[in-house]
């Protein structure tokens, strides 16, 4: 399906319109929760904040678009068309543990994709009222100012971001022991708490490079489209190999830092569960 840049901005303006009604709730609800609960895994945590916000989302997005756009999103799951060319991926609140506790860093991501790539991409800091968007071809912006990622070129001068899937006290297939590595080889590798906010964070520079697993199309779609069209690369974990938004897991970067990034992730053996905990 071919997209116009025309058909991509008007989308940009309704998931913009979306994201901004969204963080009002947020907002709202910010300091205020009744109920915290877990969705059947260990922390993966809902509140009626993530509800209301996901329901003013929806609602913005459907009253603009016409029947054959699918939706993905976070809490209500699936609706509309999904084997068609038009998928909306939805995160109504991405950070809500870090948005239960108070601590100012969670996210509304709205995505779009278009035949399975990422095509359009808004980010939105309620907190902070950060607003990122980006649309494929149409460059990335924060705050309706044009942004492009760092020109870090050495490894050992960047800064990183990462992330912790909810299984990662079963499997091995995690990120400790590349987190212990790129801490080591880095001037430091922080964990936010939320993929989309880490992604928008590479994409105007103040990271330079972002990589995890255990991720769902909600959390990064938007992110992606971000980073790309502020200059940056996205990839699966080696480096070279196009990127699935199904896999769960991504390596983005400025661009510089990209091909030693993937290298270190490549040769990390993992740690073994429980170790040094048992």
């Amino acid at each position: 399906m071919t997209c116009t840049a025309e058909d991509l901005q008007r989308w940009l303006d309704y998931a913009t319109e979306a994201a901004l009604a969204g963080g009002a709730v947020l907002r709202h609800y910010w300091g205020n929760l009744a109920t915290i609960r877990e969705k059947g895994r260990s922390g993966d945590l809902v509140t009626e904040a993530d509800q209301a916000s996901e329901a003013v989302v929806m609602e913005v997005l459907s009253r603009h678009l016409p029947a054959d756009h699918g939706f993905l999103a976070e809490e209500s799951g699936s609706r509309g068309n999904l084997d068609g060319a038009l998928v909306w991926a939805i995160d109504p609140l991405d950070g809500t543990t870090n948005y239960t506790h108070q601590y100012p860093f969670c996210a509304v991501s709205i995505g779009l994709l278009v035949e399975g790539e990422p095509a359009l991409g808004v980010v939105y800091d309620p907190i902070h009222q950060d607003l990122f968007r980006a649309a494929h071809g149409l460059g990335a912006s924060l705050n309706r100012m044009p942004i492009q990622v760092s020109h870090t070129r050495q490894l050992a001068n960047s800064l990183l971001v990462t992330g912790f899937a909810y299984d990662r006290r079963e499997t091995s297939d995690n990120n400790y022991a590349e987190f212990c590595q790129l801490t080591h080889l880095t001037q430091g590798v922080r964990r936010g708490g939320s993929a989309a906010l880490d992604l928008a964070y590479v994409a105007c520079g103040r990271l330079d490079g972002y990589w995890e697993r255990g991720l769902s199309p909600w959390d990064i779609t938007a992110g992606i489209v971000l980073v790309r069209e502020a200059g940056g690369l996205v990839t699966a974990y080696d480096g070279a190999s196009p990127l699935t938004v199904s896999s769960g897991r991504l390596l983005a970067t400025n661009g510089h830092i990209h091909g030693a990034m993937a290298a270190v992730l490549q040769q990390v053996t993992p740690l073994p569960l429980g170790f040094p905990l048992a």
